[in-house]
């Protein structure tokens, strides 16, 4: 290959740089072998909670269990995780929620089938994610340097996009060989990885000033959102694309509906983690494009359209496609997102700043799970799946046009910004 074509593919292809850091090494792959297991809980238990109750209404309500505690706890995780040792936060967290899943295939061992200690596990669990999960990302700044965070970002969605593609086809795999107690007791091994990761990080002290975790240090970062325009609005658009556009509460009953049975469910489930994986392998431009906020709204509105496309879909490869080009923009906004939150914020914000992030990111989903669920009802499966889609793409071109302040946002170079 000559030295120009291998400049150029170096130019589109997946930034490795910051694996040269050992600790951002080991916590990548710890993060990357962990994410395989979460995906093995997550289909199993919205699988079987369809098996327990024959409703996709039940499905979405996984949701709404789980978020609750992901806003209380996320926003609270975030201020102690700028007041304390992020490295000892994470190690806790992580390890509740590693025993939350021993808990799951307790209950399936023992026959007891419990749908309401399902749920409670749920809870529990997305609780002790939310404390975790503020403290992972405010720590990548502190391991790299600023200019290789962009490259960080898109390196953990990548891989974690990559461990939800396998995840479920591995999970529709262990089901049909082993049923739900082989998947939880899956999760609990790999998981394991995690923890070790965690305890190999140095110490990781807040730096500048902290103040008491509690209410007045999460109303502080919330003002601090309020005042920064693009933040706030970087935000919005994400919960308008996760509550409007997630159609995952519907996979079980459209693999089974539209594509011969619910065995395929796995296959929708992967789909847009395909994408986004194969979108962060050409993902070497993401890095110099300037004008961030442009591309996090193209992409968006992108990933409404695709989602809508793929509830037209009737035969199971063509919306694996649609699906996969939805995944494929959504990386690019999470890219972008997460990027514009951890230059944008000093260091004594980050854990505040991922706490709203994080309660944004996962609890959306959740939210659109229920509001899939609830729609179906009304709509139907066709209706409510493609009418979401069409819906958050219209909502978040208005909204920029209304408030430009995110799509006129370029790219940043130093750590902080001044407002």
């Amino acid at each position: 290959m000559s030295n120009v074509r291998l400049g150029r593919l170096r130019r589109v292809a997946l930034d490795v740089a910051p694996l040269q850091t050992a600790s951002y090494r080991r916590l990548w792959m710890a993060e990357s072998v962990s994410a395989i297991g979460v995906q093995l809980t997550a289909v199993a238990v919205a699988i079987q909670v369809f098996d327990l109750t024959g409703s996709s209404l039940w499905v979405g309500a996984l949701g709404a269990v789980g978020f609750v505690p992901l806003v209380v706890l996320g926003l609270w995780g975030g201020s102690v995780a700028d007041a304390v040792d992020r490295r000892r936060l994470i190690l806790v967290a992580a390890t509740c929620g590693w025993v939350c899943t021993l808990g799951l295939l307790v209950n399936e061992l023992t026959g007891l089938h419990s749908l309401t200690l399902l749920l409670l596990l749920v809870a529990v669990q997305s609780g002790a994610f939310a404390v975790s999960q503020p403290a992972l990302n405010a720590v990548i700044p502190r391991l790299l340097e600023p200019r290789l965070v962009p490259a960080a970002n898109t390196l953990a969605f990548t891989t974690f996009n990559a461990a939800t593609v396998v995840g479920p086809l591995f999970a529709s795999f262990l089901l049909h060989i082993g049923g739900y107690g082989v998947a939880y007791g899956g999760d609990a091994l790999l998981f394991t990885a995690m923890l070790y990761a965690v305890v190999r990080l140095p110490p990781i002290e807040p730096t500048g000033h902290t103040s008491s975790p509690g209410l007045r240090s999460v109303l502080d970062g919330l003002q601090f959102i309020g005042t920064r325009p693009v933040l706030l609005l970087s935000f919005v658009i994400d919960i308008i694309a996760m509550v409007f556009a997630m159609p995952r509460a519907m996979f079980p009953q459209a693999a089974a509906e539209w594509f011969g049975g619910k065995q395929y469910a796995g296959w929708l489930y992967a789909a847009i983690a395909l994408g986004a994986v194969l979108g962060g392998l050409s993902s070497g431009w993401i890095g110099r494009v300037r004008r961030q906020g442009l591309a996090l709204v193209a992409a968006v509105v992108g990933w409404g359209l695709a989602v809508a496309a793929a509830g037209l879909a009737r035969t199971l490869w063509l919306a694996v496609v649609l699906l996969a080009v939805a995944g494929a923009a959504d990386l690019v906004s999470a890219v972008y997102r997460q990027t514009l939150l951890q230059v944008y914020a000093p260091d004594e914000m980050r854990g505040r700043m991922q706490g709203v992030f994080t309660v944004v990111v996962a609890g959306g989903p959740r939210l659109g799970d229920l509001r899939a669920g609830a729609s179906v009802a009304g709509f139907g499966l066709a209706g409510a799946w493609v009418g979401g889609g069409l819906v958050c793409a219209v909502l978040v071109v208005v909204l920029v046009a209304l408030a430009p302040a995110l799509r006129r946002y370029t790219a940043v170079q130093r750590d902080t910004v001044t407002p």
